[in-house]
């Protein structure tokens, strides 16, 4: 990056990806899969990312994106568990808390931005201000409000090499951000990534729901986000999927999935597709997403009880094809 110096040695230098127009099914689209926004056991978490070395995703991204008390790893073993996902050759990201509520998660914070090895995704406008106070280069997550491209061009200048699009946002408003980038001569610059399957990320608070559903008060929550490993369900009185509860994050009722617009992101070129973990099928989920993008296979999926009704720039929660 022209406005970006850093330290040679240091901290890994973004690449800058072009875009092609090949056909669908050749590989110029990349695979992801998110942080884990659930809490689970340490073993649990270690055989989970032992499983994931063996999946075709390209980029892996690791670390607490919720709640500070979830302790299962702390950050020296995110460390640990990141150097030897890398050995694979996989791409590794440590990705920042997405609420800072304490001094002492600010001081995590601050570890996780100098940590020297991996590149950054900063989940909350503070990472990102230490992330370019210090000259490195970063991602920013689903949760970071991106909604046009001016704010990219000023987060660019700042360091961005890569940005996740707010769940919220539809096709045709992706569509109008990346002409704006090609007007501004930096499309090529920053790297494209779409939240494609998973439970959406909708909203954060002081408060613990989950903490909540349980008589709970925050403070003295007993830990019980362990017993959801997918999240707390909320549904309606006529039995229809609304949220789910993962401590202080709400989330989509249903699986947000965007495996039939594949091809659309492509044409778009759109450079990576994240795929959000859940406790079963994540496997599967990956050998799906990675079928269709490589070699236009649509024998081994089926959607049902999802939705993806942002893409088409209706409620959310429909399912619109």
């Amino acid at each position: 990056m022209d406005d970006l110096e850093v330290s040679p040695g240091r901290y890994i230098t973004p690449h800058q990806t072009r875009i092609h127009k090949q056909p669908f099914w050749s590989n110029t689209m990349k695979l992801s899969l998110g942080p884990l926004l659930y809490f689970w056991a340490q073993d649990q978490i270690e055989d989970f990312y032992q499983e994931m070395i063996k999946t075709p995703v390209d980029i892996i991204y690791l670390g607490e994106t919720v709640c500070s008390k979830r302790r299962s790893l702390g950050f020296e073993q995110w460390l640990e568990l990141a150097r030897s996902i890398q050995q694979s050759g996989k791409e590794v990201v440590l990705s920042t808390l997405s609420l800072i509520e304490a001094e002492s998660e600010l001081k995590t914070l601050k570890r996780y931005c100098d940590n020297g090895e991996f590149r950054v995704e900063a989940n909350d406008i503070a990472a990102v201000q230490l992330l370019s106070e210090n000259k490195i280069p970063f991602s920013c997550g689903p949760t970071i409000n991106i909604y046009n491209a001016q704010t990219l061009a000023i987060l660019y200048k700042q360091g961005l090499y890569r940005w996740v699009m707010p769940v919220e946002l539809s096709q045709q408003t992706l569509n109008d951000i990346l002409t704006e980038l090609e007007t501004l001569g930096i499309k090529d610059k920053v790297e494209t990534e779409i939240f494609s399957y998973g439970h959406m990320p909708l909203a954060l608070s002081a408060r613990c729901f989950t903490a909540r559903a349980h008589n709970l008060p925050k403070d003295q929550c007993d830990l019980k986000c362990i017993d959801y490993p997918d999240g707390l369900q909320v549904k309606s009185q006529e039995d229809q999927s609304l949220f789910t509860l993962n401590g202080i994050q709400t989330l989509s009722g249903l699986h947000y999935d965007l495996y039939n617009e594949l091809e659309a992101m492509q044409n778009m070129g759109i450079d990576i597709i994240r795929i959000s973990p859940r406790s079963q099928q994540t496997n599967k989920i990956i050998k799906a997403y990675h079928a269709k993008v490589f070699s236009n296979n649509t024998d081994a999926y089926t959607i049902s009880e999802h939705c993806n009704g942002y893409w088409y720039g209706e409620p959310g929660m429909i399912q619109s094809q």
